[in-house]
């Protein structure tokens, strides 16, 4: 069984003008999960992101890190450990040079300067960005920008990765790219939570799903238990998932049988197709 990271217990946050943002979330997180966190625009998916890094203080309720009640004095152990990845890379971005910016904060973690080093060039080489160390990042494109603003998290090493919206203002290539990147850090075993309206790729990168509305966790549960729950889909103005809508559409059409083997990529649905034909000619 995974160890738990992260429990977050009745959670609320209120803006300043007096907004509830957060409504008694809870929940709990386990090393290695991939979770993509879904919601409309304002459902509170943001907020819990800041509340997680410990950006922003709670109105009520508890953030536990390990076995540790996260409070003012022990802030700095919760954001050391869980980094996170702004929706737009020029509210991160400080820094004249790419290894100034990267390198900020293994620095602030008061490490040894050749450590401070090595993480910087290795956190450019894991986001294929060896050879921007002297280039201004503002000057940079808008995919490279991204690519920096998670290398500065990627050298920090924490045992948590947030990434709000990742793929906003990205073309369809930087997108794939940023895919990528979060593919293998999955495969790195680090516990990754994105937030997303891409439910195409919540549905094919996650393991687990968490639904927000009005401030509220109304779902939380595997992509295709929750995607397959049209109420709540309705509830939070979100599609199913176009493999999903193209499989029931096969099913429907008697095409292929309903075996509820939902594929998530179109390989797999290619697959299942080939499979299907070589049965019904046999």
């Amino acid at each position: 069984m995974k160890n738990r990271i992260l429990k977050v217990d009745d959670l609320h946050y209120v803006y300043g003008n007096g907004k509830l943002a957060l409504d008694g979330v809870s929940v709990e997180i386990f090393e290695g999960e991939k979770i993509a966190v879904i919601g409309a625009n304002g459902s509170g998916k943001s907020t819990f992101f800041l509340n997680l890094n410990g950006v922003y203080t709670p109105a009520h309720g508890e953030i536990i890190y390990r076995e540790m009640l996260v409070n003012k004095k022990n802030l700095n152990e919760l954001r050391k450990n869980v980094g996170i990845v702004f929706q737009e890379a020029d509210n991160q971005i400080i820094a004249s040079t790419v290894r100034a910016e990267v390198g900020f904060g293994p620095m602030n973690l008061r490490l040894p300067k050749e450590e401070v080093i090595k993480r910087v060039k290795e956190a450019l080489a894991y986001m294929n960005l060896s050879g921007f160390e002297d280039r201004p990042p503002h000057y940079l494109s808008g995919g490279e920008k991204k690519r920096v603003s998670i290398a500065d998290i990627v050298a920090m090493k924490p045992e948590v990765m947030i990434f709000d919206e990742p793929t906003v203002s990205l073309d369809p290539q930087n997108a794939m790219l940023l895919e990528e990147v979060l593919l293998k850090l999955g495969g790195e075993d680090k516990t990754v939570l994105i937030s997303t309206h891409d439910v195409d790729f919540a549905y094919r990168w996650a393991e687990r799903v968490l639904v927000f509305c009005n401030g509220k966790i109304i779902a939380d549960g595997t992509p295709l238990d929750v995607f397959q729950n049209m109420e709540i889909l309705k509830l939070t103005n979100l599609k199913q998932p176009t493999m999903m809508e193209v499989y029931n559409v096969l099913v429907e059409k008697k095409i292929l049988p309903d075996t509820q083997a939902y594929p998530k990529k179109v390989q797999e649905l290619k697959a299942v197709l080939d499979d299907c034909a070589v049965l019904l000619s046999g």
